[in-house]
């Protein structure tokens, strides 16, 4: 069961919960990845209710939102299985089924095709309505430095060497999964 709600009035549960993980779900068929992110904005842009998500240029993520162009952010209330926020933040989805893997619980969607999952009740139904590479030459150098060390060897290629792409996803709904 879903209990619809204002996602505004959940901004503060959202932003407080993003530093510490929450998950960027996509689709593509029948495959279902979620992503663990700690990036995000949730806002108005166009008078219409947003959130933006940063995926790596690498990222199996942004091959699905490329696809579908469809999303959902699921954000835990209360307690979550810390398994849960690293597996989906260290495994990619081209090598393994992160929801299988887990046992992750999954709602139908009300709006688009990417379902909510039980484990993170708070959902966010989102249909990208535009995306924008960073300009690298608008970021300041000590960002650079330290979310993009180029020059650092010891990182396997593709951990921190490529961008972002921020993605505009229009939330067309918002609940609470509850039992």
């Amino acid at each position: 069961m879903k209990r619809q709600i204002n996602p505004f009035d959940y901004a503060g549960d959202i932003c407080k919960a993003l530093p510490k993980g929450i998950l960027l779900t996509t689709k593509r068929g029948e495959e279902i990845n979620s992503m663990t992110i700690g990036w995000g904005t949730m806002g108005v842009d166009w008078s219409l209710p947003m959130f933006i998500v940063y995926v790596r240029e690498s990222r199996y993520t942004k091959q699905l939102l490329e696809e579908n162009g469809e999303f959902t952010i699921n954000v835990p209330m209360g307690e979550v299985d810390k398994n849960i926020l690293s597996i989906c933040g260290t495994k990619s989805g081209r090598d393994m089924n992160k929801i299988e893997e887990l046992g992750l619980h999954l709602e139908e969607p009300m709006s688009v095709s990417v379902p909510g999952i039980k484990e993170l009740p708070l959902t966010l139904e989102c249909k990208v309505l535009y995306k924008q590479q960073q300009d690298l030459s608008a970021i300041p150098q000590k960002i650079l430095d330290r979310y993009y060390p180029v020059e650092d060897d010891t990182l396997h290629p593709g951990s921190d060497r490529d961008y972002h792409i921020c993605y505009y996803g229009q939330i067309l709904k918002a609940y609470i999964i509850e039992d």
